[in-house]
């Protein structure tokens, strides 16, 4: 028991001292941004430096490889050196991904060639007809309520209310309905 709390432990220490980027290459990509070259003269490779150091400063250490676990994307591989690349085109160049969106297509770039855009349109364009119809319906209660309160208190629309009610007879709100017409 004891040494399977040892080997869970080294493990873990282990771990918690991978970083998904190296020092130097973080110092190398920070010079590169102070140094304020132009993104035409930068490689793919300085690009993808670029990248890792900004996901560092968004997520430093172990947070930055829970993300690229999160995204699916695995260290070394195209894909991960694609996203970083984008993210220097966006953040350090200040272009914008092709795939639209602040991370390129879907959510972090990372939608799966099978996903079916169909489907998701009609979804959209069933909350889309929610709303209106969520927005129509408060516009129609405040238009009922603010009509109510504008309609005039006249002495024949009192005296109307008061005879509904039955406060008064009929020969009463015959009588007084014929003062009020003089």
């Amino acid at each position: 028991m004891k040494k399977a709390f040892f080997v869970i432990g080294i493990l873990l220490l282990t771990i918690s001292l991978v970083n998904a980027v190296s020092q130097e290459e973080l110092n190398e990509a920070k010079s590169l941004i102070d140094s304020k070259i132009s993104c035409d003269t930068l490689t793919n490779e300085q690009l993808e430096e670029i990248g890792e150091y900004y996901m560092e400063q968004m997520m430093p250490g172990e947070a930055h490889k829970r993300a690229h676990e999160m995204m699916g994307l695995t260290e070394g591989s195209g894909a991960e050196e694609q996203f970083h690349i984008d993210l220097a085109r966006r953040s350090y160049c200040g272009e914008t991904a092709a795939g639209g969106g602040m991370m390129g297509r879907g959510m972090m770039g990372n939608y799966q060639p099978h996903y079916n855009y169909g489907y998701s349109s009609f979804w959209n364009g069933l909350w889309i007809i929610f709303l209106i119809g969520a927005i129509l319906f408060v516009i129609w209660i405040i238009y009922n309520f603010t009509r109510k309160a504008k309609e005039p208190e006249t002495p024949i629309n009192i005296l109307q209310r008061r005879y509904a009610k039955g406060d008064i007879s009929k020969k009463q709100y015959e009588e007084m309905k014929k003062e009020i017409e003089r």
